[in-house]
């Protein structure tokens, strides 16, 4: 399904990233798999290559996208699955530093990677980018609030590249998740009704259908992707 197909995923071997990762490989493309510590031994695959990288900073991002390019020559898909979360206070009680923490984390690397992807995409004649966001987009659940106000300004970001990137083959779409079944959130919630979470396969597959050709006129499109728990 995309084979031929250049992919650099962000938090390649993470809870969620190791399905989207394996996922992306079964469908034949060529991964370039990024997180702080990763190695070819992860993904012991033909198609895999491992790509330690800081992305905290433009020059990091650029750099990161500068050495996937001098493997590669080219790159189609930007799969970003990197964020984090801080919740537990009101707006009130939030301090600025969490607030802050919260658009570094959630908002600035996928900043600093599409500006580094997207000339390379307009280039070549077309690109996908793809970010996962937050159900708290649309649903703000209070207590969370510095959590939903970056991933909302994520979702804008990514709809803003869609708009921009139209005219030069690019797309650009988030999906919007509910609680995923990964090893962390079970570790963090061991009492709560599992059966209902979002399950990574899920998310893995549509991300690799909006990579691939058939979703070439998908864009700009915010995806929800909740489990039983609509």
């Amino acid at each position: 399904m995309l084979r031929g197909k250049v992919v650099l995923i962000t938090g390649a071997n993470g809870g969620l990233g190791t399905v989207v990762t394996n996922a992306f490989l079964d469908a034949r493309a060529s991964v370039a798999g990024t997180a702080l510590s990763i190695q070819a031994s992860d993904f012991p695959r033909a198609n895999f290559v491992a790509v330690p990288a800081e992305i905290s900073s433009e020059a990091q991002a650029t750099d990161l996208v500068h050495r996937v390019l001098a493997r590669s020559g080219r790159l189609d898909a930007l799969v970003h699955l990197v964020g984090g979360f801080a919740g537990g206070t009101t707006v009130a009680e939030t301090d600025h530093s969490t607030f802050a923490r919260m658009f570094q984390t959630n908002l600035d690397p996928f900043f600093f990677l599409a500006r580094a992807v997207m000339p390379v995409m307009q280039k070549q004649g077309g690109g996908r980018l793809l970010a996962i966001g937050s159900r708290t987009v649309l649903e703000p659940a209070a207590t969370l609030g510095a959590y939903s106000a970056s991933k909302a300004a994520l979702v804008s970001l990514v709809r803003t590249i869609a708009l921009e990137g139209r005219n030069h083959g690019i797309s650009a779409n988030v999906l919007l998740s509910g609680t995923k079944d990964t090893p962390a959130n079970r570790t963090a919630m061991p009492q709560a009704a599992r059966a209902k979470w979002v399950q990574p396969a899920q998310v893995a597959a549509m991300l690799v259908h909006l990579a691939s050709d058939t979703a070439s006129q998908v864009s700009g499109a915010v995806i929800p992707i909740y489990g039983s728990e609509v």
